[in-house]
């Protein structure tokens, strides 16, 4: 039974993801470039105002990058709306903190190479 966004205890799939999140992220969000932006809903962390990361929902990570390392690496693109979002990646909490920390920071190399 749950009460809110919470269950007896627990805490939601969103603000768990949200907690790795920051933890992963430390490195990055110490940087002058990156900073706190909004996106679908949701906030996430943005360099130099263009999103890069941020967790959906459900808990999972969102991450932008090439269509194609999305392939690579066997993700998900994000859907919205009943529609594949090309070049965005949802990326399940089962993954673990260590590859969560490493497809942000990913993203984030991503993001900054094509933002002026």
């Amino acid at each position: 039974m749950s009460v809110g966004r919470r269950t007896f205890g627990f805490m939601d799939d969103r603000t768990r993801g949200r907690e790795r999140l920051a933890g992963v992220a430390s490195d990055l969000t110490a940087r002058p470039d990156v900073g706190v932006g909004r996106m679908f809903g949701s906030e996430g962390y943005s360099v130099r105002g263009k999103l890069f990361a941020f967790v959906a929902n459900d808990g999972r990570l969102v991450v932008k990058l090439p269509a194609e390392r999305i392939d690579e690496r066997g993700l998900d693109n994000m859907v919205m709306h009943g529609r594949p979002m090309r070049e965005w990646a949802a990326v399940p909490y089962e993954l673990g903190a260590d590859e969560w920390g490493a497809i942000t920071r990913e993203a984030h190399a991503f993001v900054d190479s094509i933002t002026p």
